[in-house]
């Protein structure tokens, strides 16, 4: 999979270069648009492949992504005090920040790819279910593009076409929460039920989409949606089926070694339900242990750990000796660096660490996370969060030691940073949750403004486009 998510050369080439070459040649022989594009499945793979690879560039998956969902946490700290990334951990960024604009942009370049697929691969003749596989692999993934727009966002274009010709509308109007998380859920549940399962995709294949990774998808979805303005009655219910069928589908497993997880040796294991493919050169490796490393280690020196999360792991909880080190000779809180990350064969920036967006121990929290939602005194709600703690080599907490709907979000987003640190969940984590001014205020006696439940739609955007509006507090 690696290797054939970089096969892209020929469809990007010809879908975003085909209007220049329109006017440069006025009958190409060898022009290449998408409706001579699609023509046998050999062509429905490259396109696919050309989604896949749209998550793979820095100012995307790359990079820009887990800091535009950690940063914005309490768990990493910005060396600088002033610059973009500094803007994000300390809330005071604005609609000129650019990473925020690359995530809004890359987001819709890899849905506008996806709807490529998802509109032109139905017409090519092929075997049916592996059709249904490609397709569903697209939904998935203009799904995800989908959610985290509108987790960041809130209210966002819903664009399901492609652009056909000059007569097409370029300028969309904001699509309501309501029918964006509906697309979303459409998708994932067409994706859950043509992608095929975990244990049926080729070796050669990992890293594509499977139904489990569908489903596992789609109960964090409900789970968000539960929390909105768009909320429906069942949400939290149709999460925990969701989960369940991930876990009973006996398909996953949590690994005994944690920090096998992210050894790059062992990737796309068990463990593993959908994560992002990184690989050295002349493939698109991950900068993600350069980032985090000290200049000491040839890194970049640029994150450290916040002292309030070396202070709050267990001094038995093996997370804690894998997920951070600090370096050698000092205990100064501020000279913690995160290592969780590790790749002996990285060269410079790349690594093939791949970028994780759900595994096993993320179901088995959400799994208690849904069943407290719907009953608090339910003792099953324990399940999941103890199989975490029972890896992680630390006590599990007695079904008997009844605890608050309250007090227990608060000990599953613990141990969500415990176990899920520095994965890109934690902003997401925390306004899901809502504990984001909470935590704020606890560990940093910081006020955050509630504008920041969202990220302010980027600058550029709004100049592009009249009949986009600013999220209230930006302008």
């Amino acid at each position: 999979m690696k290797k054939n998510i970089l096969l892209l050369g020929i469809l990007a080439l010809g879908l975003s270069l085909g209007a220049c070459e329109k006017f440069l040649q006025e009958n190409p022989a060898d022009f290449l648009a998408a409706e001579n594009f699609y023509q046998n499945e050999s062509d429905a793979i490259a396109g696919l492949n050309g989604v896949f690879n749209a998550l793979l560039p820095q100012t995307y998956y790359g990079r820009t992504g887990w800091q535009i969902t950690e940063l914005p946490g309490e768990l990493i700290r910005v060396g600088s005090s002033t610059d973009e990334r500094a803007q994000l951990s300390r809330f005071t960024y604005t609609p000129t920040n650019t990473e925020i604009n690359s995530w809004w942009t890359n987001s819709y370049r890899m849905i506008n790819r996806a709807n490529d697929v998802i509109e032109k691969v139905p017409a090519i003749a092929m075997d049916a279910t592996r059709k249904a596989n490609i397709i569903g692999n697209a939904r998935f993934l203009r799904a995800q593009g989908y959610f985290d727009l509108v987790r960041c966002f809130g209210d966002v274009p819903l664009i399901t076409a492609t652009v056909k010709g000059p007569a097409d509308d370029l300028r969309p109007s904001r699509t309501p929460l309501a029918q964006v998380y509906q697309q979303i859920i459409d998708d994932l549940t067409f994706a859950e039920a043509n992608c095929y399962r975990e244990d049926r995709i080729a070796a050669g294949e990992k890293g594509r989409v499977s139904s489990g990774a569908a489903a596992a998808v789609l109960a964090k979805v409900y789970l968000t949606r539960a929390t909105t303005t768009a909320a429906q009655p069942g949400d939290n219910q149709s999460a925990l089926d969701a989960c369940n069928r991930v876990i009973n589908s006996n398909v996953y497993q949590l690994l005994p070694v944690y920090g096998d997880v992210f050894n790059p040796d062992k990737e796309n294991g068990p463990e593993h339900i959908f994560s992002i493919q990184f690989d050295l050169p002349p493939n698109t490796g991950s900068i993600i242990v350069r980032q985090f490393l000290p200049s000491q280690l040839a890194g970049l020196g640029t994150f450290t750990v916040e002292d309030s999360l070396v202070r709050s792991y267990r001094a038995n909880d093996l997370r804690r000796a894998w997920n951070i080190s600090n370096m050698a000779g000092t205990t100064t809180l501020a000279r913690y660096y995160f290592n969780k990350f590790r790749d002996d064969k990285r060269i410079i920036n790349d690594s093939r660490c791949n970028y994780l967006i759900t595994r096993y121990a993320d179901v088995l929290l959400l799994q208690s996370e849904a069943r407290n939602a719907l009953n608090p005194n339910d003792p099953l709600k324990y399940d999941g969060y103890n199989k975490v703690r029972q890896r992680a080599g630390i006590a599990q907490w007695a079904p008997t030691r009844t605890t608050t709907k309250d007090a227990f979000v608060d000990m599953l987003l613990r141990e969500r940073g415990w176990e899920l640190c520095q994965e890109g969940h934690r902003w997401f984590d925390l306004v899901r949750l809502s504990r984001l001014f909470e935590r704020e205020r606890a560990i940093f006696n910081r006020t955050v403004d509630p504008r920041y439940v969202l990220f302010p739609i980027p600058q550029p955007e709004l100049q592009l486009n009249p009949n986009l509006t600013q999220n209230p507090g930006y302008n």
